[in-house]
Order: C-alpha cells, then sequence, then structure tokens
C-alpha cells in the first residue's frame, strides 16, 4: 500500500513539474516575415480604447514612440499623424484603423503600422486593496504586403512603481488602505505612468519575445 502511495506521488509531483517547466518556457515568436520585410520606419495609430476611461488612448498613444525610437526604428510623428487624419475628417481610433495598409503607405511613406488596443486603464478595487492596471496588445504589419510582422500583450501595475502607505490592522485597516490609494490614484493620475511601464514593456526590443532591433539601433542585425 504504501508502494503504492508512493509511485503515485512520484507520478503526481512529475505532472507538476511538467507544468511548471511549460509555464517558464518563453513564448515562441516567428520572426522570419519581421526578417525579410526589415522595416525602418513605423506609423503609430491612436490605439483602440476597450476601457471605460476615455483619456486610455491619449495617454497611452503619448507614451508609446520613445520605446520604438529606442528600437532602432524612425517613428512618424504623433502630432503629424494626428494632424493629417483630422484634416481627413477621421479621428476615432475604430475609423482610422480602417484605412487601407497601401494607403497609409502613400501618405506617411513608413515602411510599417502599429495597431493596438487598450483592455485596461486605471484603478482596480479588490475590497481590501487598490490597484492601478494598465493591458495593452500590440501588432506591427508592413505595409507593403499586409503581412502580419509580430505581436504582442503586455500588463503594468501601479504596485511596481510604489504607492500610498497606510499602517492600519486587521480588516478595517485593510479597507481603509484601499479607500486612501484608490483616491491617491484618481489624483495623481497613476495610470499615466503606469500605461509608460507598459508601453516599454509592450514595444522594447529584444528577447524573448520583443520587436527585433531597427536600423537606428547598434544591436540592429544582432538578435
Amino acid at each position: 500500500m504504501l508502494k503504492l502511495i508512493s509511485l503515485k506521488l512520484v507520478a503526481a509531483l512529475s505532472i507538476l513539474g511538467l507544468f511548471a517547466a511549460c509555464a517558464t518556457q518563453p513564448r515562441h515568436v516567428d520572426y522570419t516575415a519581421f526578417k525579410q520585410a526589415q522595416p525602418r520606419s513605423i506609423l503609430v495609430l491612436p490605439p483602440l480604447n476597450d476601457t471605460t476611461d476615455v483619456k486610455a488612448s491619449e495617454g497611452t498613444l503619448s507614451q508609446m514612440t520613445k520605446p520604438l525610437a529606442e528600437a532602432g526604428y524612425y517613428v512618424i510623428p504623433v502630432a503629424l499623424m494626428e494632424k493629417t487624419f483630422k484634416q481627413n475628417g477621421l479621428s476615432a481610433p475604430a475609423d482610422i484603423e480602417q484605412v487601407s495598409p497601401a494607403r497609409l503607405r502613400e501618405i506617411f511613406g513608413a515602411d510599417a503600422v502599429l495597431f493596438s488596443k487598450i483592455t485596461q486603464y486605471g484603478s482596480v478595487y479588490r475590497v481590501v486593496d487598490s490597484n492601478t492596471v494598465v493591458s495593452a496588445s500590440a501588432k506591427l504589419v508592413d505595409l507593403k504586403s499586409g503581412d502580419v510582422l509580430w505581436q504582442k500583450t503586455a500588463t503594468a501595475s501601479g504596485k511596481e512603481l510604489g504607492g500610498v502607505s497606510v499602517n492600519a490592522g486587521g480588516v478595517i485597516g485593510a479597507l481603509v488602505q484601499a479607500a486612501v490609494k484608490q483616491v491617491a490614484h484618481s489624483l495623481s493620475d497613476e495610470s499615466h505612468a503606469v500605461a509608460g511601464l507598459t508601453s516599454e514593456r509592450l514595444l522594447g526590443a529584444g528577447p524573448p519575445d520583443g520587436l527585433l532591433y531597427g536600423p537606428r539601433s547598434p544591436k540592429f542585425g544582432t538578435d
């Protein structure tokens, strides 16, 4: 009986070990199309806002060009992009995304376009805790062929930036701390800072699943 239990325990631990190994495996990314296209310039479109916060798209867009530029790409200036679309009667991200790749290349002369979507933006109240979370996804599309070159999702939270600390014990203390943190998040617009961290995490270059380094980067061709 004892031997049977031991065998079952070993089998269970082996299965758990297998799951743990799978969980730590990096996400496989096929860079074949990316390497063939070798984009030099990127047009960043306003992110689709799938949240209830009206500031989500603008707050994230303002911080998306920095990691792309640091990765070695020329990024079409956001102000120029927005002005051009407004002159053509387009301002909503959903309408802008309907413009064909060929037309975008004709207007802006970019090699690739970045589509993105924000799925979470703002404070999340968990009864005994409060945190600011920003989640987004991005997809890079070649403007010559229309092929998807790369895509990724990323999330960041206010806990990674540090936060308000309230020294209070017990359940009542936890509730007070959560309420104070939620107010502090709103007053300081912590979402904007967290969106910056999400953008860095989402659009940064390098392994295991980031963008390939662009031609302006000293690391170009090393990945």
